[in-house]
């Protein structure tokens, strides 16, 4: 790959050349590199699965796109030579992180973090014998890290199940055990 600077020759040139090499333009550079040729080999299994997340990735990133104020927003997390479209594609490939799950009386507190944003917490409050108690949307504290809900009874011997989801779609779950 070469990156063609002040050439004339180029300024207006774009495709591929004689079957060798193809001339592109990207992020206002002129690039020239060897043409790439299709493989002859069947994919495997896991380049069939990852082609399969790109394709749903890139669906979502063209959906969410038409949002201009979700577009603004990915756009503010971009760096040099990216865009929103790249943004909201990496976020499509990766699911919030549960880092923590505490309680403070009956209040359960969820520490959940995303590269971008966690667009929701869900709660559900189960008894020993597996029976859905409560459940519920938490509520973002003011430090944009930790959400609240508050909960009518925690029992003995039951769970928490804290749900974190993002704005694809992607879920990170976490069960806690009440002592």
């Amino acid at each position: 790959m070469a990156i063609i600077k002040d050439n004339i020759l180029f300024q207006h040139v774009r495709g591929t050349i004689g079957g060798q090499f193809t001339i592109y333009e990207r992020n206002g550079r002129i690039i020239i590199a060897k043409k790439r040729k299709r493989s002859n080999r069947k994919p495997t299994q896991k380049q069939k699965e990852a082609r399969f997340r790109m394709m749903e990735a890139a669906a979502y990133a063209k959906s969410i796109l038409k949002d201009p104020e979700i577009k603004a927003y990915y756009q503010s997390k971009a760096g040099p030579g990216q865009n929103a479209y790249n943004m909201a594609v990496k976020d499509a490939f990766n699911s919030p992180e549960i880092q923590k799950l505490k309680f403070e009386d009956t209040t359960v507190v969820v520490t959940a973090k995303d590269e971008f944003r966690v667009a929701e917490v869900a709660i559900k409050v189960v008894d020993p014998a597996g029976v859905i108690l409560e459940n519920g949307k938490a509520v973002l504290g003011r430090n944009g890290v930790d959400w609240y809900y508050k909960a009518v009874n925690l029992p003995a011997g039951g769970w928490v199940i804290a749900t974190a989801v993002d704005l694809p779609g992607n879920e990170s779950t976490r069960e806690v055990k009440l002592e």
